[in-house]
């Protein structure tokens, strides 16, 4: 039986970043309780620690992520509105492995492996998929706190076309632009496994929501390759690709374990939304049933 997961207490990550200090966090909580549609009461001390970490310890630039984070939480309804451990989410863990890998890479980082489990074309639903990620990164940074950079591996082994064809627009644009705006990481590599025939087509979806900075990152390996082993230990990966660690089907049932035992962690931070009402100026408080950048950028962001 998987145990409920403790959130990291804040006083180890004093020190483990010494130059953070909680004066820092006091300054953060102060701004906070003055901005009304912000969820003041219902965000931690770990939270805005995470937020001034990935900031690079600037208070200006913090203020602005943590604001922007917990608006795309609010904006972004198909990725974060009224999250809970359903069989959407159960059937998600079913179709794609999305492991936490429990050894650091090369250079110190924290790294995700994901790949399909099952290469069924109508069970792949990307903004599910991507709304179950976010579960599982969200409950996995709560118990381990910062990390020194992130790393995330997509296998394409048994990726077909098919399923290209099923990353529909709209949640591209949503998750890299979370991704790159306000997401609590220090993003240091993509990699991309095993990659396909097809892999420049998937890179035309994707470059014109990227910026320079992630492109710079990203790293593709075609099958066979041994380019991968100057990042990632071999032996930190799934025993099918040739590691030491958990075959797929123990990891997936790890996975959906842990997360069905935590479902009160959802429910606690499905009240972390903003509430558009109460945002100082009156900015951006109608509703919107469309994303659109744009628009993001006309209110200020």
């Amino acid at each position: 039986m998987a145990e409920i997961v403790k959130p990291f207490p804040v006083e180890k990550e004093y020190v483990k970043n010494p130059d953070i200090s909680k004066d820092d966090i006091r300054k953060m909580r102060e701004w906070l309780n003055t901005q009304a549609h912000l969820p003041a009461e219902h965000l931690t001390d770990l939270d805005l620690l995470l937020t001034f970490f990935c900031c690079e310890k600037s208070t200006e630039v913090s203020k602005q992520v943590l604001d922007l984070h917990y608006t795309l939480r609010t904006l972004f309804i198909p990725l974060f509105k009224d999250r809970v451990v359903d069989q959407r989410i159960i059937s998600t863990l079913n179709t794609v492995l999305m492991a936490p890998l429990r050894m650091p890479t090369v250079h110190g980082y924290r790294a995700v492996y994901c790949r399909l489990l099952d290469t069924d074309v109508r069970k792949f639903i990307f903004p599910d998929v991507i709304r179950t990620f976010m579960m599982i990164f969200d409950l996995w940074q709560y118990e381990e706190g910062t990390w020194p950079g992130f790393v995330i591996m997509i296998d394409m082994d048994q990726t077909s076309i098919g399923h290209i064809a099923r990353l529909d627009v709209m949640t591209v644009r949503q998750l890299l632009y979370f991704l790159q705006e306000c997401m609590l990481i220090k993003l240091k590599e993509v990699h991309f496994l095993n990659a396909p025939p097809f892999m420049d087509k998937l890179m035309m979806l994707l470059k014109p929501f990227m910026k320079k900075a992630l492109l710079d990152i990203i790293n593709i390996h075609e099958r066979g390759s041994q380019t991968l082993h100057k990042y990632i230990p071999l032996k930190s990966l799934p025993k099918e690709f040739g590691g030491e660690y958990k075959d797929h089907v123990t990891l997936r049932d790890e996975i959906i374990n842990r997360i069905e035992a935590n479902k009160q962690f959802f429910k606690e931070e499905n009240l972390r939304r903003v509430n558009e009402t109460l945002r100082p100026g009156g900015k951006k408080n109608r509703r919107r049933s469309v994303w659109d950048t744009r628009e993001l950028q006309e209110i200020g962001y």
